[in-house]
């Protein structure tokens, strides 16, 4: 995939969220619906989606390989957590906003953007680690996430038993177990899942028309943290699995899922639970808006 290749995706995805800023802007999106749309991402097409990319096309690979994969998972999400300690403390801000410091750290978009992104580099076989690899980050993006996002206080054991913490689980015994339910159920859980990232990608949009663009663009924080989630990362992680000597595809899966912009469930976790929607729709932006270029110089490397 050429670099022009990569552009192009990432301004796909830009234009969603323009068209949720338009949206709001109009008076279709905003207000209530936007906490409903929340409410229908969390609880319905986002668990659907975590189901079905487990449920449909070929059968996963051998249990050996889930495993070496999932070490190399081990690998990606402790490298995260390092930054997470590191970096927020030095950036500074309100309770909320280190959240979000936090949250975007540990948190890439891995497949929102991730997925189709790594099915245009390394071909459709190479979903199947990207699915792999999403697995740590769907099991704990919904349980660590909101303690990140919103602290220990508003922290509830409810939350250990969302849709999306319970889909994840299934999804992990299904990959583990290679099992698969009967096609038509996977093809249902696909369908319903496929509407999650241009509905995210719009309530994004929606979230970000009450805040001054200039407010967006000139906070160095949030430049800052975009550099160290879109380029330190990824190259940190390189290095690693290059000493490990990790298979190469395994290696360009993860670092390209590593180089990913924040994740958009941030701002729907925040619009749940209660974080700093305002702080992780602006960082969702500008992290989106910068992978545009990084991606792409970032793919290029790898070849």
């Amino acid at each position: 995939m050429s670099f022009l290749d990569t552009f192009a995706e990432m301004l796909v995805l830009l234009f969603a969220i323009a068209a949720g800023f338009l949206a709001n802007r109009l008076g279709i999106l905003g207000g209530q619906t936007d906490k409903h749309i929340s409410k229908l991402l969390l609880d319905i097409t986002l668990p659907c989606m975590i189901l079905g990319s487990v449920c449909t096309g070929e059968a996963l690979p051998e249990p050996a390989v889930v495993l070496g994969t999932l070490g190399v998972a081990a690998v990606f999400y402790l490298l995260e957590f390092a930054f997470v300690l590191a970096i927020p403390p030095l950036l500074g801000g309100t309770p909320g906003q280190k959240g979000v410091w936090r949250y975007t750290l540990a948190f890439p978009n891995v497949a929102f953007i991730g997925y189709p992104v790594i099915a245009a580099l390394f071909g459709a076989e190479a979903l199947f680690y990207a699915v792999i690899l999403v697995l740590p980050f769907n099991l704990m993006t919904f349980t660590l996430g909101p303690l990140m996002l919103t602290g220990a206080k508003r922290f509830s054991l409810r939350q250990m038993f969302s849709p999306c913490v319970v889909s994840a689980l299934l999804a992990l015994i299904l990959a583990l177990g290679r099992l698969r339910p009967p096609a038509m159920v996977g093809e249902a859980l696909e369908f319903v899942g496929d509407v999650t990232v241009p509905l995210s990608l719009l309530f994004v949009g929606s979230l970000l028309a009450g805040i001054p663009l200039g407010r967006m663009l000139a906070s160095p924080r949030l430049w800052i943290l975009t550099a160290v989630r879109l380029l330190a990362l990824p190259g940190a992680l390189c290095f690693l699995l290059r000493w490990m000597g990790t298979d190469p595809l395994i290696l360009g899966v993860a670092v390209i899922q590593m180089a990913m912009p924040a994740a958009v469930n941030g701002s729907l976790l925040c619009m749940e639970y209660g974080g700093d929607a305002e702080c992780m729709a602006q960082i969702t932006f500008v992290s989106t808006l910068a992978s545009i270029v990084t991606i792409p110089i970032i793919a290029a490397l790898l070849f």
